[in-house]
């Protein structure tokens, strides 16, 4: 849809902000957090 012309003068600013995840859903705004399963939180100090 995107890639016809005829569809892309038909879009609005708001229908762009609207599609605007689909183009940056890939991206991670927090970080990557890698989680290992060997080694445990050490919660001796928490009451």
């Amino acid at each position: 849809m995107l890639a016809d012309p005829a569809w892309a003068e038909r879009l609005t600013a708001e229908d762009r902000r609207g599609l605007s995840p689909l183009f940056w859903s890939h991206i991670n705004p927090y970080g990557r957090f890698h989680l290992d399963m060997d080694k445990r939180l050490d919660l001796s100090g928490v009451a």
